[in-house]
């Protein structure tokens, strides 16, 4: 094939510029016509039709040929990336799918955060002490859900030491358990309260004001109820000393009201409780009248059906003889 070329030359140089175009010309019609007369004769591999680089430089070829000949030697880039105006030899790792033998399952993006999940699910998780901007996000969400469904019923798991921490000391202001106790009064929806871990001060307020007969616990949560506390003073003179204490005592008295409200209990019954810190397990909340059912899942009416200890002493016939 190389004997048979033979390129006429030209026989007057009027310039160099002239004279390297007009070459240039001669020879790329003769590389198309040789590559068109043997184009049925040489093997062309087939083209994926899928592969937009080989796609692209099929039609760049079949437009324009001249871009492939006189290719620069010494170039910084890889070859044939030029054609390209935004060249993308590959997917994204994000628009890759997986085969579905490898997990059918997997997600294409990546999750949101948890809360975001379980409020999907309308579930609201306090799970920290209440300071303020858990009570803003609390009230937010609460919110939320209301508009989103006014008629769909609210979850609300609480696992919260209320105002203070676990080891005593205050670290919110009672008004924040009060925030989001209003926000619950307001909503139009059924809100089922779940105590798991401990619902204590505050936080066994909010579980006693969950919808009537929709309020749980689990079995090995605790409930407790105490005085507020005052914050520290520090420094602070007598007078608002005496302030602050006046407001706690109000606080004491409204917290009082609201548990004998939704407990059922009478208010002297619940100030006498509160006196000092006042531990209930699950079943002793449900007799104080914080929850009305405990989460046994299934074990509630075995343990119902059980005999108490004075059936089974007079079953095995033990006497039991009163102690003066």
């Amino acid at each position: 094939m190389a004997t048979a070329l033979h390129f006429p030359m030209a026989s007057s140089l009027p310039s160099a510029s002239t004279s390297a175009q007009s070459l240039r010309r001669r020879n790329l019609r003769t590389f198309c016509a040789i590559n068109a007369h043997n184009k049925g004769k040489l093997p062309i591999p087939p083209i994926n039709p899928r592969d937009p680089f080989l796609s692209k430089l099929a039609s760049v070829a079949a437009t324009c040929p001249e871009m492939f000949l006189n290719r620069p030697v010494n170039s910084d880039t890889p070859p044939y990336l030029d054609v390209f105006d935004s060249p993308q030899l590959m997917a994204t790792p994000a628009q890759v799918e997986r085969s579905v033998s490898y997990n059918e399952h997997r997600p294409r993006r990546p999750p949101p955060d948890l809360p975001s999940l379980l409020l999907h699910g309308r579930i609201v998780y306090i799970g920290m002490p209440l300071v303020p901007a858990v009570t803003e996000l609390i009230v937010a969400e609460l919110m939320y859900l209301q508009w989103m469904d006014p008629k769909e019923p609210i979850y609300l798991y609480i696992n919260s030491t209320g105002t203070t921490r676990d080891d005593g000391e205050t670290v919110g202001m009672e008004t924040e358990g009060f925030a989001i106790y209003d926000a619950m009064m307001q909503l139009k929806n059924e809100i089922h309260t779940v105590a798991v871990g401990a619902a204590i001060g505050q936080a066994c307020l909010l579980l006693s004001a969950g919808s009537k007969g929709k309020r749980f616990m689990m079995p090995h949560a605790k409930a407790m109820i105490q005085q507020p506390r005052v914050p520290s003073s520090g420094l602070m003179p007598a007078s608002d000393v005496l302030i602050r204490a006046k407001e706690v005592i109000t606080n004491r008295d409204i917290l009082v009201k609201l548990l004998a409200k939704h407990t059922g209990n009478s208010v002297e019954t619940v100030a006498n409780a509160m006196k000092r810190p006042f531990y209930m397990d699950a079943t002793r909340a449900k007799d104080f009248g914080v929850i009305d059912k405990i989460l046994w899942r299934g074990q509630e009416k075995i343990m119902a059906d059980v005999a108490p200890p004075e059936e089974w002493d007079k079953g095995a016939g033990i006497k039991v003889v009163d102690e003066f």
